[in-house]
């Protein structure tokens, strides 16, 4: 079965950093632009980041601009999400998805956005 593995996660104090990771399993990413959304408790799904295939394209939402980076390593097939001077209000389950193509769409950050393939999900939590 073809899928998104994801690690990382779980609790830090505000201030603090983690690193998300977003593996394929059973296909390669290189042709693919990876998104990371977040859904918080009672919120819509929002886009965080997106890169496109080769990772000279990057995009972020204005809430995690200048503190989330994110980047690929295609020779690990696998994507990173760097999540630094987290705040309460990054609190939210991350998901990855995988669009086919080698850029970002221009509505890549869209909600609504389906994809074929979508990470399990994990939990961030920002309290201290």
């Amino acid at each position: 079965q073809l899928q998104l593995v994801q690690s990382g996660g779980g609790l830090v104090q505000p201030g603090g950093s983690l690193r998300l990771s977003c593996a394929a399993s059973r296909f390669t990413l290189d042709y693919y632009a990876i998104i990371w959304f977040r859904q918080a408790p009672g919120k819509e799904r929002e886009g965080v980041s997106c890169i496109g295939s080769s990772g000279s394209f990057t995009f972020y939402a204005d809430s995690v601009k200048g503190r989330f980076t994110i980047s690929r390593d295609n020779a690990k097939n696998t994507v990173y999400l760097q999540m630094n001077r987290l705040k309460p209000e990054d609190t939210a389950v991350y998901t990855c998805a995988a669009d086919p193509g080698d850029y970002c769409s221009g509505s890549w950050w869209a909600p609504g956005n389906e994809y074929d393939y979508w990470g399990q999900g994990t939990q961030v939590t920002v309290s201290s």
